[in-house]
């Protein structure tokens, strides 16, 4: 499977509607990919929280037209990271789109953990509630969704898996200043869940915040298949999704689990 991860630089003076028709454009060029996969929040910047509201869509809005369009003239599944929706009532959300290599919307996931500690995106975005997963056709692999600050907690991550998911997608805005975070704990997500993990930040600076970069894929041990440095660029990687399920049988670390196991169906 090959995996391109499009760490695009969020310039400050770069208009909406050219930084979405560059990302299109930067798609459509990873046409031998299985799978592309763009940041958190890339149309306006994931600290621009005073533009969020200005710059929210439908589900149905520009972006998805446009991410609809680059996946389709690609032939990729696309995880176009996410945008702020605006939902019902009004209510923004941080939702991630993924799409298949039709152009159909495939999947949604509004981002559960908002970040900001009693301000920015927690005071502007709605939580979502529900844990997501998407069984993509052609790799034959399951996707499990998450966005940026959902990282710092396991137990959504261990949701997933217990989900089916073989491959964890991260799009992120994560900020320079908490990179060692960023390599430590995506790491941590892969081993603990013997996953692959695809994590893909921006680059550049989002309303004074500088951005981490270095977008990374990582095996189901936690070792780094490809990363990325600090500025704009594609990360592709090729990797065996195969080797989750061998690494959960070399290792069953999983199955020595007691406390928080899925609640067993009810007999009949």
């Amino acid at each position: 499977m090959r995996a391109s991860l499009i760490q695009i630089d969020v310039k400050p003076d770069e208009p909406v509607e050219s930084r979405r028709s560059r990302a299109a454009d930067l798609v459509r060029e990873q046409s031998g990919a299985d799978l592309v996969v763009l940041p958190e929040l890339w149309t306006v910047g994931a600290f621009a929280f005073e533009e969020f509201a200005a710059h929210a869509e439908p589900l149905d809005g520009p972006t998805s037209a446009a991410m609809s369009d680059a996946a389709r003239d690609a032939g990729v599944w696309l995880h176009a990271g996410s945008v702020v929706e605006r939902g019902e009532g009004g209510a923004l959300y941080n939702t991630a789109l993924l799409f298949a290599p039709s152009g159909a919307l495939h999947r949604t996931y509004r981002k559960i953990h908002r970040f900001g500690f009693d301000r920015g995106e927690v005071k502007v975005m709605t939580a979502g509630k529900e844990i997501v997963t998407a069984r993509l056709e052609g790799p034959d692999v399951t996707l499990g969704l998450a966005t940026c600050y959902d990282l710092r907690f396991p137990e959504q991550f261990r949701l997933l898996t217990d989900a089916g998911a073989e491959i964890i997608v991260l799009p992120a805005g994560w900020p320079a200043r908490r990179r060692a975070h960023w390599s430590l704990l995506v790491r941590a997500r892969a081993v603990e869940t013997q996953t692959y993990v695809l994590a893909c930040g921006t680059a550049g600076t989002h309303a004074g915040v500088e951005q981490a970069g270095y977008s990374v894929v990582l095996d189901p041990w936690g070792e780094v298949v490809a990363e990325a440095g600090a500025g704009e660029q594609v990360l592709t990687a090729d990797f065996d999704p195969a080797r989750v399920a061998e690494t959960r049988e070399q290792f069953p670390v999983l199955r020595d689990r007691v406390l928080g196991l899925p609640t067993p169906p009810p007999r009949a």
